[in-house]
């Protein structure tokens, strides 16, 4: 089973282009990320600029339109993500509960959906798309 683990900053939706992470803060989470690594069951991991740089595309009437960040009714943005795979959801939350995360910090635990977990209209639709079968 495959997890995504969200990292979610309280205050970050708010941050300046170019905030940088502490140091130290850094440090204890790749001694973490060497933890999940070491235990085979990393299989990705990003940290995220803030939304100040980034856009969002919406589709009203089907029509896209985009807003640059930062986006003013916005309460919790993701800072970053981990993919990680193992063999229960008690796990996931297992693994995510021994982040060394500060009290501003949220993680959020979600499975992913995997191909063969869609119904037979839904695996046709997609077939040829070969990422989504894996």
């Amino acid at each position: 089973m495959r997890f995504m683990m969200l990292m979610i900053p309280k205050g970050y939706e708010n941050a300046a282009p170019g905030t940088m992470p502490d140091p130290q803060a850094v440090q204890a989470m790749m001694r973490y990320n060497e933890t999940l690594q070491k235990a085979g069951v990393l299989l990705a991991l990003d940290g995220l600029h803030p939304p100040s740089e980034g856009a969002r595309v919406s589709f009203s009437g089907g029509k896209p339109t985009v807003t640059d960040g930062p986006f003013a009714e916005t309460k919790e943005v993701i800072g970053g993500y981990w993919m990680i795979q193992v063999n229960s959801r008690e796990e996931a939350i297992d693994w995510a509960k021994r982040c060394p995360a500060g009290d501003n910090e949220i993680i959020e635990v979600r499975q992913v959906h995997e191909f063969a977990e869609f119904p037979p209209d839904v695996q046709k639709a997609a077939a040829g798309f070969a990422e989504m079968q894996r």
